[in-house]
């Protein structure tokens, strides 16, 4: 069946595939970050010092969601690190300051999606260039026998 299909059906169907798939991640991202907002707020997250200031208080983000420090993982010098090695400094209204275990790094899930991303194309442009390299010497290879099958004038 899709050996019947022209050039121009094909790189149609590619390109709508690429395109839908675009607009799918799109919206999974969306839809991920609106449920991760809302479940956010009825998650609870280790602290130090076991203060919880941050639930019953408002509260400003000092230091974003960012990776502990090998030595503060290895030493448990902060005990937020332990659990999920990701950590966030809030403070309180009250002026208090909390260090608090977070799920994880968006800049870092990020940056590994890209890195897939990025890889899979090389990698799907390489199979594709070497298909078509391949296909073009078997063609040639074919003519070439075509030319020496009629000029032997063996038909």
């Amino acid at each position: 069946m899709i050996e019947t299909c022209s050039k121009k059906c094909m790189l149609f169907g590619t390109v709508s595939l690429g395109v839908l798939t675009i607009v799918v991640l799109i919206l999974e991202s969306q839809l991920a970050n609106t449920l991760s907002g809302s479940q956010r707020k009825n998650k609870t997250f280790p602290t130090e010092n076991n203060s919880t200031c941050w639930i019953s208080q408002p509260y400003t983000v000092i230091s974003e969601c960012h990776p502990c420090s090998e030595f503060e993982i290895r030493s448990k010098s902060i005990g937020v690190c332990i659990h999920t090695n990701f950590k966030e400094i809030l403070k309180c209204e009250n002026g208090e300051t909390v260090t608090r275990s977070c799920d994880r790094v968006a800049y870092l899930e990020e940056k590994a999606f890209w890195k897939f991303t990025i890889w899979s194309f090389l990698l799907g442009s390489v199979s594709s260039l070497s298909v078509m390299l391949r296909k073009r010497v078997l063609n040639h290879r074919a003519k070439r026998r075509a030319r020496q099958v009629l000029s032997n004038g063996s038909i």
